[in-house]
């Protein structure tokens, strides 16, 4: 199986009024996105390390009273709420990332239609166009 050939900026969609995307604009793009997932891998290896860490601390603080074992509940349900929304972010940024090498950056998955490049850097992770996203919304 051979790599994907990598995507030129000029091949990727824009909206009807928009420039078309320069090598440099894809690039910052690319760039962007790339120092966000080191981010965000560091940011999962900590929090799975402080988890790890409550949940030995919980073991051996296990005749603590009914509002300490609530308190330590509630701070490791909510690291484990965090660590979650952080690895979805890691995984539309690496999504964003393959769309990019692949080509497909830039189309709605939806419609199929430009999302548009003042949307995509603004939100480089989008994968739907404003449209479709607010109807996305509306369900």
């Amino acid at each position: 199986m051979t790599a994907a050939p990598h995507s030129s900026a000029a091949s990727l969609p824009v909206r009807r009024g928009e420039e078309p995307w320069t090598e440099a604009e894809l690039d910052g793009v690319r760039g962007e996105l790339k120092a966000e997932a080191v981010g965000l891998r560091e940011e999962i290896g900590q929090a799975e390390s402080q988890i790890a860490a409550r949940l030995r601390d919980s073991v051996a603080e296990a005749g603590d009273d009914e509002a300490d074992a609530s308190s330590k509940l509630f701070e490791r349900e909510h690291e484990l709420a965090i660590s979650r929304n952080t690895r979805e972010l890691l995984e539309q940024t690496e999504h964003a990332l393959e769309r990019i090498e692949a080509g497909t950056y830039g189309v709605c998955e939806s419609c199929g239609k430009p999302i548009g490049k003042a949307r995509l850097l603004a939100f480089p992770r989008a994968t739907l166009c404003v449209e479709c996203k607010q109807r996305q919304e509306r369900r």
